[in-house]
């Protein structure tokens, strides 16, 4: 019996172990073309998103803030648009096309019609950078302000910054009563 279940335990060891190895055979890495493909996939899933919530917001409440003391729904989309094109340029080497206007306090850019042009313009600007994106360059290292990173890493801290500023509006659309967009992950 000993014998009989030491024989199984090895069988079942050697059966995984090819199991193993025939996944990893018949596995396809990813290119960085193929990764440079999702990014720009990505990125226009969360344009769409993005437009969402901006069609979501009525023209009317783009100044709401939940509180004095944070921005404005209009504010932070802006702020949205205006490190999308910052954080993207870094990772392209493309010229900003917003140079260094502050879009968060600037007037003209308040209303809902300017907020949502900005906002789709930096969406397009990211992806058409990413689609020009020289892939054999995602590990050179750039620099934005005292922070070094590589390419791809700001590739990826700029899709991050952009749901974290449409995920805080969330709360926005929600105090004034209306229901936010679905997630859209596909």
């Amino acid at each position: 019996m000993k014998y009989l279940f030491h024989h199984n335990a090895v069988l079942l060891l050697l059966s995984s172990m090819l199991t193993l190895f025939w996944i990893q055979g018949k596995a396809q890495s990813l290119s960085p073309e193929d990764i440079k493909v999702q990014f720009v996939k990505d990125w226009e899933r969360a344009k769409d998103y993005t437009v969402d919530y901006l069609n979501s917001m009525p023209a009317d409440k783009y100044s709401f803030k939940p509180v004095d003391s944070i921005r404005s729904f209009a504010q932070q989309m802006l702020h949205l648009a205006l490190d999308n094109v910052n954080l993207i340029s870094v990772a392209t080497g493309q010229e900003r096309m917003f140079g260094k206007r502050n879009l968060d306090t600037s007037p003209g850019a308040q209303t809902k019609d300017s907020v949502m042009y900005l906002v789709t313009a930096s969406y397009d600007f990211a992806i058409s950078g990413l689609q020009n994106l020289d892939v054999s360059k995602l590990g050179e290292k750039t620099n934005l302000g005292k922070y070094q990173e590589t390419r791809f890493a700001w590739i990826l801290k700029a899709f991050e910054h952009q749901t974290h500023h449409r995920g805080q509006t969330t709360i926005y659309i929600r105090l004034l009563g209306i229901r936010p967009p679905r997630e859209r992950l596909f």
